[in-house]
């Protein structure tokens, strides 16, 4: 017995091919094919869509990084520009060592010796003592003797001026007069810098010398003191005493002052590049070892940059210059600099260093095992003692990455908070972050346990 099927109805729209779904309205439709063709543009193009974004964005954070560098490394020579010109205290930090350098007092005591002499008139001086001797009654041939005693005078009074200046600079009144001098002077810095001469300070043919006029006075007043007369004729003498010269001097004097202007903004400038680098890249946490490595370079780049300006800047000292007491000054006044550079490169070692242990590599995991079962085992230890942990370790372990990242964070602003940070403010400030972490570590108990079963009631 055979069955056939009943006639189709032509009202009735017709039947959907098997698996086809159910029919939808002509303009639901066309919205559908419409995203179907975008999905199958997207995922036919998807690796190497991909590609492309990962290039763009791993070049653009590379550019950043490499910036953030030169921008750090500017960063250093700014800071100690501002600070040689704004703060005074710290520009007294900076010369007032030279005064207890040897180099430094040998070439101040040869300049005010020749200062001295250049005010005494030895043969005026031979000729009084001629004429003195006469009208004392003296013998032809003794006046005549004492007219031909201008070598030893001059050699004697030579020996005299250059011990009274020895010992006026080797006492402590040098070291006040030098102080308070450079502290006076300092008001007129800003312009020297810009080239306007005037004041303690000045900026002619290339030089920046201080004026010593008070030592003058000082060894004048004890040359009368130990009976040389002639010495109380003395004028008041304004000489000068060349702290820096160069051929470069108003180039090197343009680059500070551009370095002083932008110093407080350069640091924030060159970090936030720095971190937005990081933030662009798309392994961020080898973006820091990266930007942290540069920064380390750029240091390094600085710290031999310093060095080979030392050696070009004593071969091109005038003639008739100290050597010892031009690298003495050179070095005095880069030495916060230097400083600087060795706090900046410890700093980025540090961050490196960090960076690197957070991540998967097996040293780093082996160094958080070890590190991690040593405070666990001290826990441990605590805890069987009767020390309570139970709320405080539940808190630490429920809030243990916002804790660690507070840690950082006030790390952080300390270090860009303080004036002028050393190597040894990094490095405390790095011991004392890692005991704060081992403290963190020491009061997680870890997730609660599950709870004791109910027992029965009898």
């Amino acid at each position: 017995m055979t069955s056939s099927a009943p006639p189709p109805d032509p009202d009735r729209p017709p039947a959907a091919p098997p698996g086809a779904g159910p029919r939808l309205p002509a303009g639901e439709r066309a919205e559908l094919d419409a995203l179907r063709h975008r999905v199958s543009a997207l995922e036919g193009a998807g690796p190497a869509g991909a590609a492309r974004r990962h290039w763009a964005r791993s070049t653009g954070s590379v550019l950043l990084i490499l910036l953030a560098s030169l921008l750090a490394l500017l960063s250093v020579v700014a800071v100690w520009a501002d600070s040689i010109v704004r703060d005074t205290d710290r520009y007294v930090a900076t010369v007032g060592p030279l005064a207890r350098d040897p180099a430094v007092q040998k070439a101040v005591t040869d300049r005010v010796t020749e200062v001295v002499l250049d005010q005494i008139d030895v043969e005026k001086l031979v000729k009084d003592l001629e004429r003195a001797a006469s009208e004392k009654g003296a013998p032809t041939g003794a006046a005549k003797l004492l007219g031909g005693l201008t070598g030893p005078i001059t050699s004697g009074l030579k020996s005299l001026v250059g011990d009274t200046v020895e010992r006026v600079v080797a006492s402590k009144a040098f070291d006040t007069v030098w102080v308070d001098a450079n502290r006076r002077a300092h008001a007129a810095l800003d312009k020297a810098l810009t080239g306007e001469s005037g004041g303690a300070v000045s900026v002619e043919n290339g030089r920046v010398a201080i004026d010593v006029a008070p030592l003058v006075k000082e060894v004048k007043d004890r040359l009368v003191a130990a009976g040389l007369q002639p010495a109380a004729l003395i004028p008041a003498v304004h000489t000068d005493f060349v702290v820096f010269a160069s051929k470069d001097i108003a180039r090197v004097r343009t680059y500070l002052r551009v370095l002083e202007i932008v110093g407080g903004w350069l640091p924030v400038v060159a970090v936030l590049i720095a971190a937005l680098g990081v933030y662009l890249a798309v392994n961020r946490r080898r973006a820091l070892i990266g930007a942290a490595v540069g920064v380390f370079l750029a240091m390094v780049v600085l710290g031999v940059a310093l060095t080979v300006l030392r050696a070009i800047y004593l071969d091109r000292l005038p003639m008739g210059a100290s050597q010892a007491a031009a690298a003495a000054v050179f070095d005095a006044l880069v030495r916060f600099l230097r400083a600087g550079v060795r706090a900046v490169g410890a700093l980025a070692l540090v961050t490196a260093t960090g960076a690197f242990l957070a991540g998967p590599s097996p040293v780093a995991v082996r160094v958080r095992t070890a590190c991690g079962r040593g405070i666990g085992a001290v826990r441990d230890v605590a805890v069987s003692a009767g020390l309570p942990l139970g709320a405080v370790g539940r808190f630490v372990h429920r809030f243990k990455r916002w804790i660690g990242a507070a840690i950082l964070l006030i790390a952080a602003v300390v270090l860009f908070t303080w004036s002028y940070p050393t190597t040894a403010v990094v490095v405390w400030t790095v011991v004392i972050v890692l005991a704060a972490f081992a403290v963190r570590e020491f009061l997680d108990t870890g997730p609660p346990g599950p709870a004791p079963p109910a027992i029965p009631p009898a």
